[in-house]
């Protein structure tokens, strides 16, 4: 059997090695198409003779793994997310593994290019922040048998293990509060439709009008989208109404920074002329004035528990899937109208 050229081996050592193309070469490194068992076998014996295991891709396919995982989140959807990823990468190293991220923009299409591209870098597991309408990705995952874990954004899928906060007590809670300060009609910012946390949210927002004896009106809810300008946009479409809500419930902190400019392009004082709750908790949240009433979201331990659940999977592939809401924690401050009073779980 020849042997390598040089002391870096290329796929054209490899090939020569096995007696096969550097096409099939490449077949087989990069998963592009099924090769016969016998060659790939071949391919295999000749990528560890050489020593091409250097490369991340050919050690994986001796090792059967490359200690990564591929994460896929849209960077600009949530401030919040930045902070899940560094919790998640903490998690990770601790196990020995490197995240490798790529950004989803919150779109199904690019999502689907994003995981097909994490998976040809031979990820263990994928982590996903699952974009609008992205069903099908999510399928094709489950029936391939990927390693998969849902954050933040669960589904009601059983055949998938998910980790995410509790949305629907969580925000009836906010609501409530609102209408035990004598609120009867209590509005509510919503996020980017089809998300199971806007629907979530809006449903929690219904639940705590029902507990609280208010009626549900389709008027007094905005679609802010999940961003800063929908949520100036929605609280200028509340604020036009005949009659205008008293309080409002803002289901994320992105569309909260909308209402806080939109409030003070308008002279409205946030708590006084217009008390608001978010369900988000920011590092800003207290410092603004008057600091926010928030449902804070146990951003650390959603991390935590995601990367566990994947390492269980790729550990255990047929263990059966779980779904984890995490409980978030009221932090009752000074916007809703109240006076400044401690943290409550």
């Amino acid at each position: 059997m020849p042997q390598p050229r040089s002391s870096r081996p290329t796929q054209r050592d490899i090939a020569e090695l096995a007696g096969v193309s550097i096409t099939t070469v490449s077949h087989v490194v990069n998963g592009t198409r099924a090769v016969a068992e016998d060659t790939k076998a071949a391919v295999l014996r000749a990528i560890e003779t050489t020593g091409y295991t250097g490369d991340a891709i050919a050690r994986s396919l001796v090792t059967g793994g490359t200690r990564s995982i591929g994460m896929a989140i849209s960077l600009v959807a949530n401030p919040y997310f930045a902070t899940l990823m560094q919790a998640i990468e903490r998690e990770a190293s601790a196990h020995g593994y490197t995240v490798l991220l790529a950004d989803t923009h919150d779109r199904a299409d690019t999502e689907r290019d994003t995981v097909r591209a994490l998976r040809s870098r031979r990820v263990d597991g994928l982590l996903i922040t699952p974009a609008p309408g992205d069903g099908p990705v999510i399928g094709e995952l489950v029936s391939l048998d990927v390693p998969t874990v849902l954050i933040d954004r669960l589904s009601t899928r059983t055949d998938v293990d998910q980790v995410g906060s509790e949305n629907i007590q969580a925000t009836s809670a906010l609501t409530a509060h609102l209408a035990t300060l004598g609120h009867r009609r209590v509005g509510m910012i919503s996020g980017v439709p089809g998300l199971s946390t806007s629907e979530e949210r809006v449903l929690g927002y219904r639940l705590g009008l029902g507990r609280s004896g208010l009626t549900w009106s389709s008027e007094l809810v905005a679609c802010g989208n999940s961003s800063r300008e929908g949520g100036a946009l929605a609280l200028s479409t509340l604020l036009a109404l005949p009659e205008p809500p008293t309080a409002l419930v803002v289901g994320n902190d992105s569309m909260m920074v909308g209402v806080l400019h939109e409030a003070r392009r308008r002279g409205l004082r946030i708590g006084r002329d217009l008390p608001v709750v978010v369900y988000d908790d920011v590092e800003w949240a207290d410092l603004v004035d008057p600091p926010l009433t928030t449902m804070a979201q146990p951003i650390e331990e959603i991390g935590r528990q995601a990367v566990r659940l994947l390492l269980a999977r790729i550990n255990d592939p047929a263990r059966k899937a779980e779904t984890v809401r995490l409980a978030p924690t009221l932090r009752h401050r000074e916007s809703c109208g109240c006076p400044p009073v401690h943290s409550l779980q």
